[in-house]
C-alpha cells in the first residue's frame, strides 16, 4: 500500500478528522500512529491524566455498522497487548487508562459524522 492508494489517504485523513475532534473536546495528542512489530496505534492522547489509546475507523457509508462493531475480540486483544508495550516502554506502567473508538463516517469534509466512544471496551474482554 502506497501512500497514493485511496484507501490509505481516506484512512489518513480520518486519523486527521479524528484528532481534531479530539483536540476540540480537550484531550492532548501524545502520539500518532504508532508502529511496532506488532502494530499500530492511531492515536494515543491524554484526557484529564488518563492516557487513551484511540482507534480510528474510518467509513465512506453507513454499511458496516456504527464504531464499536468495528473494533472484535481480536482487535481489542491487539490494542490491549500494544497499549501495554507502549505503557511499558514509557515507564508509566501506574497510569491510568483507556481505549477510545472513533469512527469518521462519510467523505472527508466538515459534514462528516463523528461518533466517540468514550471507555469503548475493557481489558478483560479480550
Amino acid at each position: 500500500m502506497t501512500i497514493s492508494d485511496p484507501r490509505h489517504q481516506f484512512g489518513r485523513t480520518s486519523e486527521t478528522q479524528a484528532e481534531q475532534f479530539l483536540l476540540a473536546k480537550g484531550y492532548r495528542i501524545l502520539d500518532r500512529n504508532v508502529r511496532t512489530p506488532l502494530g499500530e496505534l492511531d492515536l494515543v492522547a491524554e484526557d484529564h491524566g488518563v492516557v487513551v489509546f484511540v482507534e480510528v475507523k474510518g467509513r465512506a457509508t453507513e454499511a458496516f455498522g456504527g464504531a464499536l462493531s468495528a473494533i472484535d475480540r481480536r482487535k481489542r486483544a491487539k490494542l490491549t497487548k500494544l497499549a501495554a508495550q507502549y505503557l511499558a516502554q514509557r515507564h508509566w506502567s501506574e497510569k491510568a487508562c483507556r481505549f477510545d473508538v472513533v469512527l469518521v463516517q462519510g467523505r472527508p469534509s466538515p459534514q462528516a459524522r463523528i461518533e466517540h466512544l468514550e471507555n469503548a471496551f475493557d481489558v478483560a474482554e479480550h
